[in-house]
This record gives structure tokens, C-alpha cells and sequence, in this order.
């Protein structure tokens, strides 16, 4: 499988026959070079939403138009989209999808979601199976204990981390998160290095870790997991 950070929380992940766009903002990201945005979408078959907030799907549902695909996420958030003639795909926690064999399952988080001030669904994250792999997508979120059940039932290698701080977990946080609940043999961090209000390093998610390969992503540059 094939990871490429979009920047901020925005992935762009190929796994078995999908090619998923997780939290794609990209207009108005200012870790995201505009330049690239064919590149990022070219032969994507899902979008992926773990919330509502603009700087996670603020370019969803033009990309969802552009190439004809569906938007996958929590359904009282993407079925509304129907009546605007896009394709969804609408379920809740504890639910499973198979988007063309990556079997997708979505599991609670701890943040918010609205669009344009209103409440819009509920936020979270998800775990993705496929290629021998199960990967945590934590979305935006604090520690939970929720994620002892998590770990023990879902038992991720990889997680994709919130990390920044001020809106979710910062380093710290996310590195006792990893160690007490988790077993992972990867991390990548996200929703960090956006703004200056947020984190800027990985450094503190390193040192708590030695034992797991933390990679901190660069904007386009594929990683091969």
C-alpha cells in the first residue's frame, strides 16, 4: 500500500483496489501546493470523511463532482449530498464497508463537527483493512478509552495520528495514547505543522517511541508501507 500526505489531516492512500482521499482539503491549505491537485486526485475511487470541519472537507464534494465518486462518512453528514446528485455512501459507528476490498470500519472519536456553524453528523475515525494491514485513522481527537477496546479488537500496525495540539491531541498525548492502547509497528502524524498554533515537530512522539518507526510525512512524497 501507498500513503501520500496531502497535508494537514488530507491523505491519499492506495490499498487493494481503492484509492481513497481521506479529509481532502486542499483549497486554502497552506501546506498544500495547488499545483499538485491533479496529482492528488488523479484516480481516486472514495472520499473519505471522518467529520464535518471545513479543513477536512473542504474540497470533498467539488473532487466528488469532478470525478464522479463517492463520498464515504457518517451518514447524517454525506446523505444529505444526495439530493445535490452525488454519490454516497452513508454509515455509522461500528459499521463495515468494502470499498473495493479495503474493508473500512468506523469507530468513535472524541472532537466535534458542524458545517457552516450548524451540527453536521458526529466525528470519526476509522479502520482500514486491507493488504495484510489494519490502519487507525484516528480523525480529529483526544485520548479516549474507548481506544483500549480499539486496539484489542481492531489490533492496527499502523496509526495516522492526530497530533497538532490546540484541537486535538498534541505529541504527548498521542504518544500515551500509542503506548498504553496500541501496539503499533508505524505511526505518521497529522493535523500538524498547518498554522503556527500548532505543533511543528514531531521530535516528542520519537523520543516516547523508540520501539515504533514514526515517520513524519512530507506533502507528495509517497510512502511505501
Amino acid at each position: 500500500m501507498q500513503l501520500t500526505w496531502l497535508g494537514h489531516s488530507g491523505f491519499r492512500m492506495e490499498i487493494e483496489g481503492a484509492t481513497l482521499l481521506i479529509d481532502p482539503w486542499l483549497t486554502g491549505n497552506p501546506m498544500f501546493p495547488e499545483a499538485a491537485r491533479d496529482a492528488a486526485t488523479k484516480g481516486a475511487t472514495h472520499i473519505l470523511l471522518t467529520h464535518a470541519h471545513g479543513d477536512h472537507s473542504g474540497d470533498a464534494l467539488a473532487i466528488a463532482r469532478a470525478q464522479n465518486i463517492p463520498v464515504v462518512g457518517i451518514y447524517d453528514l454525506v446523505s444529505p449530498w444526495e439530493a445535490d446528485g452525488l454519490q454516497t455512501i452513508g454509515f455509522n459507528k461500528g459499521g463495515t464497508v468494502d470499498l473495493n476490498g479495503a474493508r473500512v470500519t468506523m469507530v468513535n472519536a472524541s472532537h466535534s463537527s458542524s458545517l457552516n456553524g450548524a451540527a453536521a453528523g458526529s466525528e470519526a475515525g476509522f479502520m482500514i483493512a486491507g493488504e495484510g494491514h489494519t490502519i487507525c485513522v484516528s480523525g480529529d481527537t483526544d485520548i479516549m478509552a474507548d481506544m483500549e477496546w480499539m486496539g484489542d479488537l481492531h489490533a492496527p500496525d499502523i496509526g495516522i495520528l492526530s497530533a497538532g495540539g490546540h484541537f486535538t491531541m498534541d505529541m504527548k498525548r498521542a504518544a500515551y495514547a500509542a503506548k498504553k492502547y496500541f501496539n503499533f509497528k508505524t505511526i505518521v502524524p497529522c493535523h500538524y505543522r498547518t498554522f503556527p498554533l500548532l505543533e511543528q515537530s514531531a521530535q516528542v512522539l520519537i523520543d516516547a517511541l523508540p520501539e515504533v518507526q514514526v515517520i513524519e510525512p512530507q506533502v507528495m512524497q509517497p510512502i511505501a508501507l
